[in-house]
């Protein structure tokens, strides 16, 4: 059986991805290049990791905003059906009064 410790696979993954950016930022900080080359790696990397981080936040807008059309469809479609369902069982309900107020009024005439 599998344990959950609270943490989502996203928190994971953007962990993973933070703690890597993490790495490679001090790597560029350390390395033995000219201030200027390496003011410019650190901005050249920052723009990537601001693109991915945009592109992965579109992703998980994208899926959330799929997933809550999903469970809205689904929503009205059983509303209907439990719906349909009600207005099927009262309409049963009139019938057999309305034959029991018949069978009613013939045993006492």
């Amino acid at each position: 059986m599998r344990e959950d410790n609270g943490f989502s696979t996203g928190s994971v993954l953007m962990s993973f991805i933070l703690g890597g950016i993490v790495g490679a930022g001090i790597a560029l900080l350390f390395a033995p290049k000219s201030g200027s080359d390496t003011r410019q790696m650190i901005k050249d990397f920052a723009g990537d990791v601001k693109d991915k981080a945009q592109h992965y936040a579109d992703d998980v807008k994208e899926k959330v905003s799929s997933g809550l059309d999903k469970g809205k469809g689904l929503y009205e479609e059983k509303k209907s059906m439990i719906s349909s369902a009600f207005d099927a069982g009262k309409e049963a309900y009139v019938k057999e009064k309305e034959k029991m107020s018949t069978e009613s009024q013939e045993e006492n005439a």
